[in-house]
C-alpha cells in the first residue's frame, strides 16, 4: 500500500518533535516528503534555541513548502501564533491536515477556516491528544453510559514544572496566558464528558509563585452548564510532577471516577480508579482499579485514525460542530471570548 505523502510544516510548537518520533514509528504509514524549519520565521517562539530540524528528512523554505504539489497530508508544527494562517493556506488549498493546537485567538478566522474544510470534506483534525488516551475512552463511556448516575461536577489539571528560559515572556504573549495554550485540551476533555450547554465561564487569570508579575502561568476558570453541572479547570507552570501530576476527578451521584496520572510514558501501567454506590457496567459496588497498561504513544490512535481517512479506508467522520464549540468554549473559559463572536 502506497505511503501517505506527508509535508511536516513547521518544528517550533512544543509537540512538533513528539509528532515526529511518532511518524518515525509509522514510517510504514507516513513517508514525510519535506520540513519546514521555522525557527527563523516564527512569530512567538517557545524558546530561542529550539534544536535544528532532524537531519534525516528534506529541509523546504517557507515558499517551497506552501507550494509542494503531491502532499497527501499536512502536519502544522509552527508556534501557536502561526498555526491558523498557516491552516487557512492548506485548507484553501484542499490539503487534509493535522494541526496542533491552540486554534487562535480569534473565533472568527477558525471559524473560516473550519466552514472551509466542512464545505470540501476535508480533514482538520486538531491536535487534542487526549482524544486518543484509552482510560479516557472509559471515563467517556462510563458517563454516557449512566455507571456515575447524574454528574455534578469535574475537575481538571493541566500543569507542569518546565523552568524554561523564555516561557514566561512566551505565555504572557497571548491574553490567557497559560489557561489559552493548555486549557484546551482540559475545555476538550470536559465537553466529552457533559451533555449540556455552557452557561457560564469564570475566568481566573495570574502568576505561578516565583514568576514574573504579568506572565500569566496560571490560570483556572469555573465553567457552569446546563442543569446545574460544573466543572474547574486548572493550569500552572509551576507544579512539580510534569504530567504525571496531571489529574481528572469526575463526581456522579453514583459514584466517582478518579485518573491520576491522567497519561504516562514512565513505563509504569496507567490506571483509573472508580468508586461506585450501586454496581453498573459490570463493575462492582465499592473501590474499582481499570488497569490500561503501559502507554507508549500519546499521538499513535488519533494520527492512525486520520491516515484511514485520507487513504480512504473510512469516511470523514470529524465533528466540526464539536471542535468549534471546544474553541469557542477554550476563549471563553480563558476571558477572550468577544460577544461579537455569536
Amino acid at each position: 500500500m502506497r505511503k501517505i505523502r506527508t509535508l511536516f510544516y513547521g518544528i517550533t510548537h512544543e509537540h512538533a518533535f513528539g509528532k515526529l518520533e511518532t511518524l518515525r514509528r509509522m514510517s510504514d504509514v507516513f513517508e514525510i516528503v519535506g520540513v519546514f524549519d521555522d525557527r527563523t520565521t516564527a512569530t512567538r517562539p517557545y524558546f530561542a534555541d529550539h534544536p535544528a530540524c532532524p537531519g534525516e528528512y528534506r529541509v523546504l523554505t517557507e515558499e517551497e513548502a506552501l507550494s509542494l504539489a503531491d502532499v497527501d497530508v499536512v502536519f502544522i508544527e509552527t508556534t501557536n501564533a502561526d498555526l491558523m494562517k498557516a491552516a487557512s493556506h492548506f485548507a484553501e488549498r484542499g490539503v487534509p491536515m493535522h494541526c496542533d493546537k491552540p486554534c487562535g485567538e480569534s473565533m472568527d478566522q477558525y471559524r473560516s477556516i473550519v466552514e472551509t474544510c466542512r464545505r470540501k470534506n476535508l480533514p482538520f483534525q486538531i491536535g487534542y491528544m487526549y482524544r486518543g488516551n484509552p482510560a479516557l475512552k472509559f471515563a467517556r463511556n462510563a458517563v454516557r453510559s449512566g455507571w456515575l448516575g447524574d454528574i455534578g461536577f469535574i475537575e481538571a489539571d493541566m500543569n507542569h514544572d518546565y523552568q524554561l528560559e523564555g516561557y514566561c515572556e512566551y505565555i504572557s504573549s497571548f491574553k490567557g496566558g497559560i489557561l489559552y495554550n493548555l486549557g484546551c485540551h482540559l475545555v476538550d476533555l470536559v465537553l466529552s464528558l457533559s451533555d449540556g450547554r455552557l452557561m457560564s465561564a469564570v475566568p481566573l487569570i495570574g502568576d505561578a509563585p516565583g514568576d514574573p508579575v504579568g506572565s500569566r502561568t496560571s490560570g483556572a476558570s469555573i465553567l457552569t452548564f446546563e442543569r446545574g453541572f460544573r466543572a474547574l479547570i486548572r493550569t500552572s507552570s509551576r507544579m512539580p510532577g510534569g504530567i504525571v501530576g496531571r489529574r481528572l476527578r469526575v463526581d456522579g451521584t453514583n459514584g466517582t471516577l478518579e485518573l491520576c496520572p491522567i497519561e504516562r510514558f514512565d513505563g509504569k501501567n496507567l490506571k483509573l480508579e472508580m468508586t461506585l454506590k450501586n454496581p453498573a457496567g459490570g463493575y462492582g459496588a465499592g473501590h474499582n482499579v481499570v488497569d490500561f497498561g503501559i502507554l507508549v504513544d500519546r499521538y499513535r490512535d488519533q494520527l492512525e485514525d486520520l491516515a484511514r481517512i485520507v487513504r480512504g479506508d473510512k469516511e470523514n467522520d470529524q465533528d466540526y460542530d464539536l471542535d468549534l464549540m471546544v474553541h469557542e468554549t477554550t476563549l471563553k473559559a480563558c476571558g477572550i471570548w468577544r460577544e461579537e463572536y455569536r
